[in-house]
């Protein structure tokens, strides 16, 4: 397609534009149990609408230029950190998702590993279970370190004595999931970063989906094992403020115990006509407004704020988890501990189930090794939890009428 000779009209423009997002998932209507995590509620959305709106020119690149984009992005990870119990000594940036803030964990470790240990970079490895975020093996393949991924027991968790026997001198880094994509479940923290410890190797524990979860739980009373800084052996933590902080894309912390591992995250560049360049993640150039967003919505939420929309979401979560149970084919995956829910069945085809439910409107991911369906649940369906469920119902009722996953994409 060719840059067109003149330009459209702003009507004719934005008449075109509706008519391709027509074709996106509708989100606003609690279709969707991924990539969006709406609260549903107006005044969160008119904040994180003017905070993007007053930022949408800068650039997060210089923070000689932009102050107040530094003085931000340094608040947002302390508050994250605070969260998580990150020590006084430690350290972190953001990042512009989960997959950065875990690229920059692997490889802080892999140069710390050089240095500390003399581990060379182009033998050295990292030992995680299969249900880690693929995020993990992508930092391996980006840095050439060797990814050791590790089958994981049958209640869904990461096997410690089975990662223990992965590990040997050239393991740069361990990881496990509080809690994890997948399935919801929390690996056995404490476990794996006793043995990081033990073997003189960081261990990174991985709460993009659980470090605006788990805090508020515990605040409400649910039990949650020891996940983060609180245990010795926890190196790195990646915290995604635009998945449950419910901030705009993209807007993500990466943590370290040592402030001074920060360092081993920048790119330096002295050599250049234009002067000294450096950044702490892999983006030169970076948008303002997920930072102006971020640090806007945690400020305006605030603890009361996270702790009411928590409680709500959970009850919910509790509603969506019994209307599935009480389904006799289907059945949980695990034991999820927020609000995230992954269901299957031994007796009937769950993607048959999910084509229906696509031609309802709602989509819901595919999960695989054995097939489930994969649904983040966000505060927004609470509206939608009682039609979630009964074209859940009708699915499963109808669910031999279905065209298919082959001949669907095929």
């Amino acid at each position: 397609m060719p840059l067109p000779e003149r330009g459209l009209d702003r009507d004719a423009l934005f008449e075109k534009v509706r008519e391709r997002k027509a074709e996106d998932a509708k989100w606003d209507q609690g279709r969707t149990f991924s990539l969006i995590y709406p609260t549903g509620r107006d005044d969160v959305d008119e904040v994180l609408m003017e905070a993007n709106n007053l930022y949408l020119y800068e650039n997060a690149l210089n923070p000689f230029r932009f102050p107040s984009l530094q003085h931000m992005e340094a608040e947002i990870v302390e508050m994250t950190g605070a969260l998580v119990n990150l020590p006084e000594s430690g350290g972190g940036t953001m990042a512009s998702g989960g997959s950065e803030s875990i690229l920059m964990s692997v490889l802080v470790n892999r140069e710390r590993a050089q240095r500390e240990r003399g581990v060379e970079p182009a033998k050295g490895n990292i030992v995680y279970p299969t249900s880690a975020h693929a995020a993990f093996a992508k930092a391996a393949h980006y840095l050439e370190l060797e990814a050791r991924p590790i089958p994981i027991k049958d209640d869904y968790t990461a096997d410690v004595d089975a990662m223990a026997n992965a590990v040997d001198d050239n393991t740069v880094l361990l990881m496990g999931s509080a809690y994890g994509y997948p399935h919801g479940v929390m690996d056995p923290i404490e476990d794996l970063s006793n043995l990081a410890l033990e073997r003189g190797i960081g261990f990174h524990s991985d709460t993009c989906v659980g470090s605006f979860v788990l805090p508020f739980l515990e605040k409400l009373g649910y039990d949650v094992p020891l996940y983060d800084f609180r245990l010795p052996g926890v190196t790195q933590m990646s915290c995604d403020v635009h998945k449950y902080g419910y901030a705009t894309k993209g807007a993500s912390v990466i943590l370290h115990r040592n402030a001074d591992w920060v360092w081993l995250q920048l790119f330096v560049y002295e050599s250049w006509p234009s002067g000294l360049y450096g950044t702490p993640t892999v983006a030169g150039a970076r948008p303002a407004g997920p930072i102006a967003a971020a640090w806007s919505v945690m400020n305006y939420l605030g603890m009361d704020g996270y702790l009411e929309l928590m409680r709500g979401l959970m009850a919910t979560t509790a509603k969506i988890r019994a209307g599935i149970e009480a389904i006799s084919e289907l059945s949980i995956m695990g034991n999820p501990i927020g609000p995230l829910l992954t269901f299957t069945s031994d007796v009937i085809d769950t993607y048959a189930v999910c084509d229906l439910m696509d031609d309802r409107g709602w989509n819901l991911d595919r999960n695989t090794n054995p097939n489930g369906l994969h649904m983040m649940i966000s505060p927004l369906h609470e509206k939608y939890a009682d039609e979630f469920l009964s074209d859940l119902r009708w699915a499963v009722a109808n669910h031999g009428e279905s065209r298919g996953i082959e001949a669907r994409y095929n």
